[in-house]
């Protein structure tokens, strides 16, 4: 019997999934499936595309989507066989939808979130910047960019530094299960990546960029003309890492990064 689950990624991708830290996915969701997911979004923060004049300011938050679309968009079959193929068949939790949404407009001010960082995963502090991360990456397997638009290079793309997730992992090592917190990792503004390669998560919508979960990026300025929409949701992992299977892309990129043997 044939694995089908492996039909979503070649070794290519999967190889540069762990060089890099991410991949990009094209017509991994139809056009009119990211239409639906707009519509449904331009409902929800109270504009039209038809009164540009009330886009006032540069980003508008959504916490997440459960409706239909975004759950389909999700789970397509395409995503789910590149889910397997990074996190290992049956070690990850299929999406119940999709969030959150920085949704970004052309403006003269600041979007004031733009800085370089790693997204946290697990914590329960109400301070934001205490939430953590540890080198299992407890709590998170992929960080997902859905574009719901079309993305060029003035729209907002999310930047990328290409192999910072395994200088972010030798980061965590030392700190074991409780990692650090993003104010401790924020300390040095990620210095230690600025020499990274920066790629721009561009392309039209229906593309999606799969991250290693220690992937450092940042947001910036809308220069367009056109409002961004994106998703960057999670991948929930079903449990720990298990040394008694085989590691996932995720775990060997870790491994790697870290210097550890097999």
């Amino acid at each position: 019997m044939s694995n089908q689950h492996h039909t979503g990624l070649t070794a290519v991708q999967v190889q540069q999934f762990i060089d890099d830290g991410f991949i990009r996915i094209d017509h991994a969701f139809s056009p009119e499936l990211a239409a639906q997911c707009r519509a449904e979004l331009w409902a929800e923060i109270g504009l039209s595309p038809e009164r540009p004049q009330e886009w006032r300011q540069p980003v508008i938050r959504v916490a997440g989507k459960y409706t239909p679309p975004f759950v389909e968009a999700a789970n397509t079959p395409r995503l789910r066989a590149a889910y397997d193929d990074l996190v290992g068949v049956g070690r990850w939790v299929h999406p119940r939808g999709l969030g959150s949404f920085p949704i970004r407009f052309q403006s003269a001010e600041p979007p004031g979130d733009d800085g370089w960082h790693v997204d946290m995963s697990f914590g329960d502090s109400a301070d934001f910047m205490e939430l953590r991360v540890n080198v299992k990456s407890h709590g998170r397997a992929l960080l997902m960019l859905f574009l719901l638009s079309d993305v060029g290079e003035k729209d907002a793309p999310t930047r990328i530094r290409k192999g910072s997730h395994k200088i972010i992992a030798r980061e965590l090592l030392p700190h074991g299960e409780a990692g650090l917190s993003l104010r401790q990792l924020s300390l040095n503004g990620y210095a230690s990546s600025a020499n990274c390669p920066e790629e721009l998560a561009t392309g039209p919508a229906g593309t999606v960029f799969l991250c290693h979960p220690f992937l450092v990026h940042a947001a910036q300025p809308h220069r367009g003309s056109q409002p961004r929409f994106l998703a960057q949701p999670p991948l929930v992992p079903k449990g720990e890492f298990d040394p008694a299977i085989p590691p996932s892309p995720v775990q060997i990129a870790i491994r790697r990064g870290c210097d550890l043997t097999f």
